[in-house]
């Protein structure tokens, strides 16, 4: 029978909601991350509640997401006068029974990282290591592991969950002649500004046009005496994606002044954007990237997870939200046939095609395609959004994309647990 643990390739948001999942229901497993030190790093993402649900059937509740952030309240697209074209109540406040969380990314990752600690033991988390690949074999897999330091070694195990990003070296591994990494054109800018949070206190703000918006939103609860919160702010223009990525890199540190002129005249009563960006103590530069679908995440006992199966576009806000939901619907599938290859079999074919549909509906612009069909009818500007697009058109097109996402209020409120509590995986069969 064998003992070897699952090997966790990545120790990020999914593979720390895996490894997490996995010390549930009692299959031993190991994290292989590559930075030497976990540092709280990043600005703001959102959890929808899909993802909500699944954190606090992992003991990680209100109380915890508390201090990393705060239940979003409202979703609001904005046109370019300031006048809205859609608004609606998230989280609780919308009839979901959990709330909808816009937390410090960083922050975030810091609670699942010492969460996990807590629970399994340090020796759990492997840092300066990093996977560099893998070898099937009769009981399982051998992961190729380069360390800090330069020296390499060999890890035996069950199985392979590769949650090692976009830049995933399993995923390559698996697919040798994947596309590279898709830029569509949209550039973006994201920092954090100590500000007074506006509209509902919890709003998430999209501002503008599909091509060039702002994304504003509360990442932490309003200090009690300044009144002044996180706001987490995305600044994104869209140029000519034909030549190519041209900067170094995938990320860097930018200076404001570097971009704020592409939000002269973005002053309305209600927001200062140009005043909200030049807050910022820091700004940092990305593209817009994706990766097209692959036709499986399986390769035997390897299973790919998180952005290293689907990393998309943040349009729809589930990049994060989907690595928990895939970490837990991979922990009811071990649960079902134990911590085996027909576990990772029944896994990829619960989700790979459904979220392959995702990533391109989110590269189409996602919830912000409503941003595009105003643009495309009316140049962003109107007096009556009613005269542009109708109610019921604007709320069905929002409904088209929750469902696609997995998030639909009474789908969502009327499902079952993910994984029963108190299950355990199936014991392993002898091999």
């Amino acid at each position: 029978m064998t003992t070897n643990p699952v090997i966790i390739a990545g120790g990020g948001i999914g593979g720390l909601a895996t490894a997490l999942t996995l010390q549930q229901i009692g299959v031993p497993c190991v994290v292989y991350e590559a930075v030497r030190e976990m540092r709280p790093l990043g600005v703001g993402i959102n959890l929808q509640p899909n993802a909500v649900r699944e954190l606090y059937d992992l003991g990680v509740g209100p109380a915890e997401m508390d201090r990393v952030g705060l239940p979003a309240k409202e979703w609001a697209l904005v046109g370019l006068n300031g006048h809205d074209i859609y608004s609606e109540p998230r989280g609780k406040d919308a009839g979901y029974n959990w709330p909808q969380y816009a937390v410090h990314r960083g922050l975030f990752h810091m609670l699942l990282h010492d969460a996990f600690v807590a629970r399994a033991g340090r020796d759990a988390v492997k840092l300066g290591a990093r996977v560099m690949g893998y070898e099937k074999t009769a009981d399982g897999v051998t992961a190729r592991i380069e360390h800090a330091d330069g020296s390499t070694s060999e890890a035996k195990g069950a199985l392979l969950i590769g949650a090692d990003g976009i830049h995933s070296a399993i995923r390559a591994q698996m697919h040798p002649a994947q596309p590279p990494i898709h830029w569509g054109g949209a550039l973006m800018w994201r920092g954090v500004t100590m500000a007074k949070p506006i509209r509902t206190g919890s709003s998430f703000i999209g501002l503008g046009t599909h091509r060039h918006r702002m994304v504003i939103y509360p990442i932490s609860h309003p200090d009690p005496k300044t009144g002044l919160a996180m706001i987490n702010w995305i600044a994104e223009i869209t140029l000519d994606p034909t030549a190519g990525w041209q900067q170094t890199g995938w990320f860097r540190q930018a200076e404001i002044k570097d971009f704020i002129h592409h939000f002269d005249g973005w002053t309305y009563d209600w927001l200062d954007v140009p005043a909200l960006l030049r807050g910022a103590e820091v700004a940092y530069e990305n593209p817009m990237i994706d990766r097209d679908p692959v036709s499986t995440w399986r390769d035997g006992p390897v299973a790919l997870m998180g952005d290293a199966a689907h990393a998309m576009y943040p349009t729809g806000s589930n990049g994060a939200s989907q690595a928990i939901v895939d970490a837990r619907t991979l922990g009811a599938c071990m649960v079902e046939h134990g911590a085996t290859e027909s576990a990772l079999a029944a896994y990829d074919e619960k989700l790979c095609g459904p979220i392959s549909q995702v990533i391109l509906r989110n590269r189409g612009a996602g919830p912000f395609g409503l941003l595009n069909m105003v643009d495309e009818r009316c140049g962003g500007v109107f007096d009556n959004i009613d005269d542009v697009i109708s109610p019921k058109e604007r709320a069905d097109f929002m409904a088209g994309y929750k469902a696609a996402a997995g998030f639909a209020i009474e789908t969502l409120n009327k499902a079952p647990r993910t994984i029963a509590e108190g299950a355990t995986a199936k014991a392993p069969q002898p091999v």
